[in-house]
């Protein structure tokens, strides 16, 4: 390490910071001042000596975050760029969008605030486009094999990459009108503006890698053309049907899937024309599901100028600091406050939803009840019932799998116990057909969406090629060390 009493000296731990929010709810850009290179560069000497780097094994990519915390705290940012790209192919994505597993494992967490290793991640790949670091990586030689990628999100834009620099011939297909998935409409400017997308699909265009936009496989072409034509193809769908919420009066307008929101919201910060929007400008809203998806639904709600927003939770409030049950290196599972919290809105917990309640087929309002636990479920408490006022109700409730029907009447794919599509340790589905990210694993991070691209990628090389080059990070089995699992 360049200084390895970095962490004694620097002990306060220094994130970027976020700019005030009066000014930021009036726009969609990044809530996120520009970052400084000093205090990148004194955070980075944090990183310590260490004997093991539990970081590693908090990561799904293998990220070298010690390699390139050093390489920063150094000045040498060539260096670090070409340390983080080997492991990971999109770091402005999960610098910004991971919840850092790699953090709740640094050895310094034990008694110390950990290492920011995200704003480091980022810090260095916004320094390398800046200085022209990143360019097309093109292929010496093409081997003729042609290879279809279902999917844009971070698992099928990873394995496109890869493959096309194996010298594969890849298109992606993607069934909406631009390239990137929920990247592109799951997630809203504030927490990453979609000029990071375009950059990145500029790159892997020069690299090769072909885009097919608005083809929905399945139906616009079915999945055994596409097999006929294409010599391996990958699925990376997602997992995106939504969880429901099956109580009286699901059926009243205003109650809605929190993801059909946010596209529609993202879809108009782009400059596009919905008809019949979802806006909460001067509504009174309710978001049922207290994780990443509510926050997004709240910074949305906030910027398009609700009334109020609240967010209920079923369950209790997360504690402040680790239990003895989430001991380090795992990933706890603690109270977060989002930059939509922020900025608006109230957060209550211990909130059971009874029903939905309105007039003439129109949402008013939502009647709740305290949550008690009775033989570890989680029920109403009779008595504790009454209505909050509601306009919009947003079901951010997660997900419960990937849409498989066309799937399985057009491949008879097979499915896992949980409804995924089921792949053996090399990521392959049946004969050329392999599986990667959310619609083989479940809804689950973006690393482990592009750790398995990677891999994906790799076994599909194998099976091309009969042998491959390219790093083999996870197998589909893996689960991350964590409350999670």
């Amino acid at each position: 390490m360049a200084d390895p009493k970095g962490f004694i000296k620097v002990i306060e731990r220094e994130t970027a910071t976020r700019r005030p929010v009066p000014v930021r709810i009036k726009d969609w850009k990044e809530v996120y001042a520009e970052r400084n290179g000093e205090t990148i560069v004194r955070q980075a000497s944090r990183c310590m000596d260490c004997g093991i780097p539990f970081c590693h094994q908090g990561c799904p990519l293998g990220n070298l975050i010690p390699e390139w915390n050093d390489l920063t705290h150094r000045g040498r940012n060539k260096e670090a760029i070409d340390r983080l790209h080997a492991t990971n192919n999109f770091p402005e994505f999960t610098g910004r969008l991971c919840p850092a597993p790699c953090e709740s494992s640094c050895v310094l967490a034990i008694n110390q605030p950990a290492v920011t290793i995200k704003e480091i991640e980022v810090s260095i790949i916004d320094d390398a486009f800046e200085n022209g670091f990143v360019t097309p990586s093109i292929p010496e030689r093409l081997t003729g094999k042609t290879i279809a990628v279902v999917g844009s999100g971070p698992a099928g834009l990873a394995a496109a990459q890869q493959l096309t620099r194996a010298g594969h011939t890849v298109a992606v297909y993607e069934r909406d009108d631009r390239i990137g998935g929920l990247l592109r409409y799951g997630i809203p400017d504030f927490k990453m503006e979609k000029h990071l997308i375009d950059r990145r699909v500029a790159q892997m265009e020069a690299e090769g890698t072909r885009f097919r936009t608005s083809v929905n496989v399945g139906v616009d072409i079915t999945w055994d053309e596409l097999q006929k034509r294409y010599d391996a193809v990958l699925i990376a769908t997602g997992a995106m049907v939504p969880r429901d919420l099956a109580v009286t009066g699901r059926d009243l307008d205003g109650v809605h899937f929190a993801m059909n929101y946010l596209a529609q919201a993202n879809k108009v910060v782009a400059g596009d024309e919905v008809v019949s929007q979802i806006d909460a400008s001067g509504k009174h809203v309710i978001i049922l599901g207290g994780g990443d998806t509510g926050a997004d639904c709240l910074g949305t709600a906030t910027r398009q100028g609700a009334l109020s927003v609240t967010t209920l939770a079923i369950g209790t409030q997360p504690p402040l600091e680790r239990t003895a049950d989430q001991p380090w290196p795992m990933m706890p599972n603690l109270f977060e406050v989002a930059s939509a919290h922020e900025e608006f809105g109230e957060r209550k917990y211990l909130h059971s939803t009874v029903e939905f309640v309105g007039e003439n087929g129109v949402l008013t309002g939502v009647k709740v009840a305290d949550t008690e636990f009775v033989d570890g479920k989680r029920v109403p408490k009779a008595g504790t019932e009454r209505i909050l006022p509601a306009d919009l109700v947003f079901l951010a409730l997660g997900f419960v799998g990937p849409e498989t029907q066309d799937l399985s009447t057009q491949l008879a794919t097979p499915m896992d116990s949980r409804g995924n599509v089921a792949r053996d340790g090399r990521y392959k589905v049946a004969d050329g057909l392999f599986a990667a990210g959310d619609a083989g694993r479940g809804q689950s991070l973006i690393v482990w969406a592009i750790a398995e691209g990677r891999a994906a990628a790799a076994a599909i090389d194998e099976y091309l090629e009969g042998e491959t080059g390219l790093p083999f990070p996870v197998k589909p089995t893996d689960r991350p060390i964590s409350v999670y699992s």
